[in-house]
């Protein structure tokens, strides 16, 4: 099965399904602040059925990457479009982490480009990737546990003149999508883990 791990998907399930599946017990606790003391919000809970954060706030320090030089953070289009997202989400047998942001840059897309080409590959060999602007969604296949561990690899490939660098496992990748606005560049930068098993740790 192919499931899609967007920021707004992910942000909808956990006040949601999320929500409603974790507080079925008397010891679960919920802290939901419209906004907190930065002005982003986020959702806390805790039951005995798992954990699940979530915030706007995204530090793109842990997503392991740095941010571009002279990059300002997207505004949002609208009021219900974020462009940033930490989300950790804790259960038997499954957890998941969710780092995502989106920049605009005045540089053009090739010293983008270039400049995490160059960081990614401490996570080993990028690979790129020409397809249409995602905006830091990320298509995580797996059909079974071990699909997780397959290498990343192009969903599609054609003359977009949008850019995505990736490097990982299915289960465990960075993500860099690059497209030009104007003279300059707008990019999201994402993360994702994903684990199912006995042992797993966020």
């Amino acid at each position: 099965m192919c499931e899609m791990f967007s920021r707004n998907l992910v942000a909808k399930l956990s006040l949601g399904a999320l929500l409603a599946a974790l507080c079925v017990l008397p010891a679960c606790s919920i802290d939901a602040n419209d906004k907190s003391a930065d002005g982003e919000k986020h959702v806390d809970i805790k039951s005995p059925l798992g954990d699940l954060h979530v915030s706007e706030q995204a530090d793109i320090r842990d997503a392991g990457l740095t941010l571009y030089p002279g990059a300002k953070p997207a505004p949002k289009d609208d009021s219900d479009d974020k462009k940033s997202a930490n989300v950790n989400l804790s259960l038997p047998g499954f957890s998941l982490k969710v780092v995502a942001a989106e920049f605009l840059s005045d540089d053009a897309p090739d010293k983008i480009i270039g400049y995490y080409n160059k960081e990614l590959q401490k996570y080993g060999k990028p690979i790129q990737c020409h397809s249409g602007w995602n905006g830091g969604h990320v298509n995580v296949n797996s059909d079974s546990k071990d699909d997780l561990s397959k290498p990343v690899s192009c969903k599609s490939d054609g003359s977009s003149d949008s850019v995505e660098l990736k490097v990982g496992t299915e289960g465990n990748q960075h993500l860099v999508s690059v497209k030009p606005i104007g003279k300059g560049s707008r990019f999201a930068l994402v993360y994702v883990r994903m684990h199912t098993g006995k042992d797993e740790t966020i």
